[in-house]
């Protein structure tokens, strides 16, 4: 039974619509004012303000901001700036919160459960902050603490976040978001689980114990609940300090992350949905290390077969088997003219992995041209009379463009087909399904309904 503070109660979505109301109209008033009334203004101001607002409420806005700020030439630099500090420093709560917490999950004498505890977080996101600490055995570790009333929160972001899609598709009709909707709803209410996201990180230990330049924390299961996740501590630097100090490493650690993200996709039908600029950081050895397993989409073995035979189509220009990867991915009768247009979409996504040499992802998927890209797809979605997407396409997609925008960050050079082949090499769909039924059942994760 869910306590008091974590429940979903009518009163606490009550709040949270006050909240989200009071803090983005107040940014919203002053950027109008500036604008109609001719008052002056500062961006890096309001970047600032709306960094605040945002971070203040937590929750599934903040995810938003933190999408947005990992897309090069998406915002201008002051607001990715601004909106960066959401990832990494968003404002925490105070120490009497924290002491509550941790009582209430892990008992009143739960300060003697640790050899050391910090005051301060060292990290504060979107759902929870994060707390050092050391163990009675000496290890380092991380103290994942979800914030109150989040159910709530969460369940009033969503309904907002319905009501905004309705607003959309009245006005334009291109895309259905009925499917994403859902899919959002799902892994959002499945990033509550600290429990299932502790399985998560075992999960992905596993997945990757072979690759090299990848670490996973260990989860400490007597140190943890279903609001609190402690784990073993990783040190290293944010991503992007790394490569200013260190720009010859940015090759190193494309390839790191190229593995750490797709290993488990091609090998187990597994994606780390939030390739996010929280959700790691890098290792004295450049090694990245993996932070964050809330945001997990597992896919059902012919879903992965449809991205290789879908990769394979467009290297051979073959319409018809293109037309059957995209129903295997779920679109619904996929006709011709319709398919012309995904692929548009597609060919920018698979580009990097297309040309067999070194390349740099910006040749073909810099902002300016993704957004041009999404422009011309839309339109021509909206003339077709619009498409749904399917659920398991929503995370795949967003990883996959996530990092892109960080490849573009770290300006790296690399024969991306080389390192696809190594991954897709030897594939069949039943070698697929068999090691992924072993894997998640040995964790005890669920194939999504």
């Amino acid at each position: 039974m869910a306590r008091d503070d974590e429940q979903n109660t009518l009163g606490g979505r009550l709040v949270r619509y006050a909240r989200v109301g009071s803090a983005m109209g107040g940014v919203a008033a002053r950027l109008a004012g500036q604008r109609w009334l001719g008052l002056p203004g500062d961006r890096t101001d309001n970047a600032a303000e709306l960094r605040i607002a945002l971070g203040g409420l937590k929750g599934p806005l903040m995810k938003v901001a933190q999408m947005l700020s990992t897309i090069p030439d998406a915002l201008p630099e002051a607001y990715v700036v601004e909106l960066a500090q959401l990832q990494a420093d968003a404002p925490s709560m105070g120490w009497p919160f924290v002491r509550r917490r941790m009582a209430a999950e892990l008992g009143p004498e739960w300060r003697n459960k640790f050899a050391a505890f910090e005051h301060g977080a060292i990290a504060a996101a979107s759902l929870g902050q994060v707390h050092r600490a050391t163990g009675h055995d000496g290890r380092l570790l991380a103290c994942k603490l979800q914030y109150p009333d989040m159910q709530s929160a969460v369940e009033a972001d969503l309904r907002q976040l319905g009501l905004a899609f309705a607003v959309f598709e009245r006005a334009d009709s291109a895309i259905s978001t009925r499917q994403i909707h859902a899919e959002i709803s799902a892994r959002l209410r499945e990033e509550l689980d600290y429990a299932l996201e502790a399985r998560h990180l075992a999960l992905f230990r596993d997945m990757l114990a072979e690759t090299p330049g990848v670490r996973v924390p260990e989860a400490v299961a007597a140190l943890s609940t279903g609001r609190l996740l402690t784990m073993t501590w990783l040190e290293g630097r944010r991503l992007l300090d790394t490569v200013k100090d260190h720009p010859e490493a940015g090759n190193a650690l494309a390839m790191n992350m190229f593995r750490a993200w797709y290993v488990p996709f091609y090998g187990f039908g597994v994606i780390h949905g939030d390739p996010h600029l929280g959700n790691y950081t890098v290792g004295p050895d450049h090694s990245l290390n993996l932070l964050d397993f809330g945001c997990v989409r597992v896919f059902h073995p012919s879903f992965v077969k449809g991205v290789i035979d879908l990769y394979n189509a467009l290297r051979a220009d073959d319409d018809d088997a293109a037309v059957e990867a995209y129903r295997i991915w779920g679109f619904a009768s996929p006709r011709r003219e319709l398919v012309d247009v995904l692929n548009i979409w597609a060919r920018f996504v698979y580009a990097p992995i297309l040309d067999d040499r070194t390349r740099k992802i910006e040749e073909t998927n810099s902002g300016l041209y993704g957004r041009k890209t999404a422009a011309k797809v839309h339109a021509e979605l909206r003339r077709l009379g619009g498409v749904e997407v399917p659920r398991p396409f929503v995370f795949m997609d967003r990883a996959a463009i996530g990092l892109g925008s960080v490849f573009l960050h770290l300006r790296a050079e690399i024969n991306w087909f080389q390192l696809f082949q190594e991954l897709i090499a030897g594939f069949t769909v039943e070698q697929l399904a068999q090691r992924q039924s072993e894997m998640l059942s040995r964790h005890a994760v669920p194939l999504p309904g």
